[in-house]
């Protein structure tokens, strides 16, 4: 049975780390090991984490170098086959969502990369919508050219495939990494399920400008400056249009 190590980042995330607790501990799937790690937070945080600690939980609060840094240093702690990042607020789709993700990958050889489609809730874990880019049938790291298709927490990776975010990036990280991860990957394997429920306000939501010009300038690294150009002109007439 393969191992499922969920890697959690929070900073005074007392408002919404209960929720994601909640569905890491509910979830059927029995090979499931849920990381922490803390940014020192002065909350309530390690009070709701010390709550909820049992024999599956590994966690650690101390101060770090941000997002990025801090789930660099939660893969390096993990012991899973696959890492799954999912931040405060962020919950499994259903209880079973695991179970059913990893049955879709029990005949033929593990896949380098998982993935699925994403709902978006909102501060109350209620559904509002599933996210407007989807997930392509046929995942390459050329698919990306079309912006974000798997929203960061549905993209689970193989461990022993996992290369370090890059701290040069401050809001979109994920997104060169998520390609880097694809570049390396000979079998990315669509499990054509729902596996996640994003919150809807994240630190690159609050800092949407600034992760924006950061995506734009890892587009025109792998891809080119003047496909990234017309991809963009694309984004905005279909923008305009919606």
């Amino acid at each position: 049975m393969k191992e499922l190590s969920v890697i959690t980042v929070t900073y005074n995330a007392e408002l919404t780390l209960e929720r994601t607790l909640k569905s890491v501990g509910e979830q059927s799937y029995p090979s499931i090991e849920h990381i922490i790690v803390d940014g020192k937070s002065a909350d309530g945080t390690i009070q709701l984490i010390k709550r909820s600690e049992n024999e599956h939980m590994i966690w650690l609060s101390e101060q770090d170098n941000g997002l990025y840094d801090a789930m660099n240093k939660a893969a390096r702690m993990a012991g899973g086959d696959y890492l799954c990042f999912l931040n405060a607020g962020d919950t499994f789709f259903a209880s079973d969502t695991v179970e059913k993700m990893m049955r879709t990958i029990e005949d033929g050889e593990a896949p380098d990369i998982i993935y699925g489609e994403t709902a978006i809730v909102d501060e109350k874990g209620i559904f509002l919508h599933m996210r407007r880019l989807r997930a392509p049938e046929k995942l390459t790291w050329k698919s990306f050219r079309q912006g974000m298709l798997i929203c960061h927490q549905a993209f689970i990776v193989k461990r022993e495939l996992f290369e370090p975010y890059d701290l040069s990036y401050r809001f979109s990280s994920d997104f060169d990494w998520c390609i880097r991860m694809m570049k390396k990957s000979k079998n990315l394997h669509n499990t054509h399920l729902t596996l996640i429920n994003y919150l809807h306000e994240g630190m690159t939501t609050v800092n949407r400008k600034a992760s924006l010009k950061e995506r734009y300038h890892i587009m025109v690294h792998y891809y080119g400056q003047i496909s990234t150009f017309l991809h963009h002109i694309w984004f905005a007439i279909r923008a305009i249009l919606k």
